[in-house]
């Protein structure tokens, strides 16, 4: 299985990319995978010119395509003015409007106090369910003050469990759980209950 990795780190090292790496590596723990990342700092230019002649550049042709063939996505961005960086939108705004729907995704977000934590739920989230992507239900915030402190980890744990479940098809083959009633039709319980004779 492929997973594309979507970062959108500004400085490097990134604190974006460090994150992205360790839900990737989580992924990978929990179901293998084949990882692509896809830094979007390095695809600024082809995505403005994009906006303005309507064509991907080669570089940023690849990178979409990648995401298109994905069986999962993990998605990472810096937070700029309490919501996603506008490099990372503009990614996903030139890519095609179908391209996302039924895939797995995971959000994660960065930022330098816990106070942006939201945005995953009122920015990233919506985003891309009206993309149609199906969204893990757990995402991955780190403030400053996460890094190396209780509890990170363990998100990224929960995240890319969820992830690894959906890409497997896990959720699909597990059991149904059995119904403790049964369902009857309403004309026979009816006729249950006249009286005989």
């Amino acid at each position: 299985m492929k997973l594309v990795v979507v970062s959108a780190g500004l400085s490097v090292p990134s604190s974006t990319r460090l994150l992205a790496d360790r839900l990737a590596a989580a992924v990978d723990r929990q179901e293998p995978v084949d990882v692509e990342v896809v830094e979007l700092r390095e695809l600024a230019v082809e995505i403005a010119h994009h906006f303005t002649n309507g064509f991907p550049g080669r570089a940023l042709a690849a990178a979409l395509d990648a995401v298109t063939g994905a069986d999962g996505l993990v998605v990472v961005t810096p937070v700029f003015s309490a919501s996603y960086s506008g490099l990372f939108k503009s990614f996903f705004d030139v890519l095609d409007k179908d391209a996302l729907t039924g895939k797995p995704v995971l959000i994660a977000a960065t930022g330098g106090t816990a106070r942006h934590s939201l945005v995953l739920e009122h920015a990233l989230r919506p985003l891309f369910a009206h993309l149609r992507a199906v969204v893990v239900p757990t995402g991955v915030y780190a403030a400053s003050e996460d890094w190396g402190a209780e509890g990170l980890q363990e998100r990224i744990d929960r995240a890319a469990g969820e992830l690894a479940a959906l890409m497997s098809g896990l959720g699909a083959r597990r059991p149904a759980p059995k119904d403790e009633f049964a369902v009857v039709p309403f004309e026979q319980r009816l006729a249950e209950l006249r009286p005989t004779g």
